[in-house]
C-alpha cells in the first residue's frame, strides 16, 4: 500500500508539473499574442497615416497642377509651352484644351483620393465627353496617353476611350444610359 501511495504522490507532482509547465506555456502565449495585437494596431496605424500622407501628396500636386495651367491659361506666351496636341490649334482653342486637361485632371485626382468610387468616375467623365471641347481634347491627346502602358492612369484612359467609342456609336440621345459602368477592384 505504501508503494501505492508513492506511486499516487509521484504522479500527482508529475500532474502538478505538466498543469504548471502548461499554465507557463499560455501565459506565455498570452503574452505573446498581447505583443502581436499591440504590433498589428501599429502596423494598422503606420498604414493609416502612410494612405493620408498619400491622399495629402495627392492633393498638394493637384493644387500645384491647377497654378501652373491657371498661370498658362492667362498668359498665351505660357500657354505655348503646352502645346502638345496633335494638330495646330489656335490660342483660345489651347487655353480650352488646357482647362479641359484641368477638369479630367482633378476627377483623376479625386477618384485617387478615394473621393469616388470607379462607377462614380466613370459616370462623370460620361458628363464630361458631352462637352464637344472635352472631345476634341480627348482626341488631341490621344498619343500622350498611349505613352502611359501600365499605369492606373492608362486604364482609365482606354475606359474613357471605350466610353467615347460607345457614345459615338450609341443610336440614342440619352448620353447618360450609353456605357456600362466598370467593375469596382478590390
Amino acid at each position: 500500500m505504501a508503494t501505492r501511495n508513492s506511486g499516487i504522490r509521484g504522479l500527482r507532482s508529475a500532474v502538478a508539473a505538466c498543469l504548471g509547465m502548461a499554465a507557463g506555456t499560455f501565459a506565455a502565449m498570452a503574452a505573446q499574442r498581447h505583443t502581436l495585437d499591440a504590433i498589428n494596431a501599429r502596423l494598422e496605424h503606420l498604414e493609416k497615416r502612410a494612405l493620408t500622407q498619400q491622399q495629402a501628396n495627392l492633393a498638394m500636386q493637384q493644387r500645384q497642377h491647377w497654378e501652373l495651367l491657371s498661370k498658362a491659361m492667362d498668359n498665351p506666351e505660357l500657354t505655348e509651352v503646352l502645346d502638345i496636341f496633335e494638330v495646330p490649334v489656335t490660342v483660345q482653342k489651347r487655353r480650352q484644351y488646357l482647362f479641359a486637361n484641368a477638369l479630367y485632371t482633378n476627377l483623376l485626382c479625386y477618384y485617387r483620393i478615394g473621393n469616388l468610387t470607379r462607377d462614380e468616375f466613370f459616370k462623370h467623365a460620361r458628363g464630361m465627353l458631352q462637352n464637344p471641347i472635352v472631345r476634341e481634347y480627348w482626341n488631341a491627346t490621344r498619343q500622350q496617353r498611349a505613352s502611359l502602358t501600365g499605369t492606373e492612369e492608362a486604364e482609365l484612359g482606354r475606359l474613357i476611350d471605350d466610353l467615347l467609342l460607345q457614345l459615338d456609336e450609341a443610336d440614342t440621345d440619352e448620353w447618360w444610359v450609353v456605357g456600362d459602368p466598370p467593375l469596382e477592384r478590390d
